[in-house]
């Protein structure tokens, strides 16, 4: 029984990712998760409790598609750029589900770019070139790269530009050159207005 339990989870919880990631979360509702696995909306609520936690379980399903599918593409060979390219890429290709992650923010708190940042974060913390920095310094070269390649990639991802990779890369490996070696961002330390939480989901 246990194991029926699990399969019947499992199965709602990949017929609602599949829906968030082909539609976003503009169709995503009881109803039409329930159409998708072809049940009724009651094993949704029995399994999962609400919608919302339903959503919990998504973000992170998707936090690990992003962490062993998406920002594990090598590009260049150093991490920091590639994982700026990847990131951008994936805006690329996924323009809906980018757009429903990361800027109409459904979860709440900003979760998903705190998942982000925070990767960054963990990625310049073995950086050899930033070694030297210190924490707000390390910290000012994050939010410099993350303010670059979100910009790149809300841009790519409403084909209001078209970039090559390998201008993305110029313009990344400058920036981030920039502000390890000249410390162009040493006025104080940028703030990054998040709640770093994941508690507090949008209600459905």
């Amino acid at each position: 029984m246990v194991r029926k339990k699990q399969i019947i989870r499992e199965r709602i919880l990949t017929g609602a990712y599949q829906l968030v990631v082909a539609q976003g979360f503009t169709h995503f509702t009881a109803r039409n998760v329930a159409l998708a696995i072809h049940c009724s909306t009651q094993p949704l609520y029995q399994e999962f409790g609400s919608m919302a936690n339903l959503k919990q379980a998504i973000l992170l399903k998707l936090q690990h598609y992003l962490v062993n599918e998406v920002y594990n593409r090598q590009v260049t060979g150093n991490r920091m750029l590639d994982m700026a390219l990847d990131y951008i890429k994936f805006a690329q290709d996924n323009p809906e589900l980018y757009h429903a992650i990361f800027v109409e923010d459904h979860f709440g708190t900003n979760a998903m770019h705190d998942f982000t940042y925070g990767y960054g974060q963990r990625l310049l913390a073995h950086y050899k070139p930033a070694k030297q920095l210190s924490a707000a310094a390390s910290e000012n070269v994050i939010t410099g790269m993350w303010i670059i390649a979100q910009g790149i990639a809300s841009l790519v991802s409403s084909s209001f530009i078209t970039i090559s990779e390998k201008q993305a890369i110029n313009l990344l490996r400058a920036a981030l050159y920039d502000f390890i070696h000249n410390n162009r961002l040493e006025d104080g330390q940028i703030t990054v207005n998040s709640l770093q939480q994941l508690d507090q989901l949008t209600k459905i």
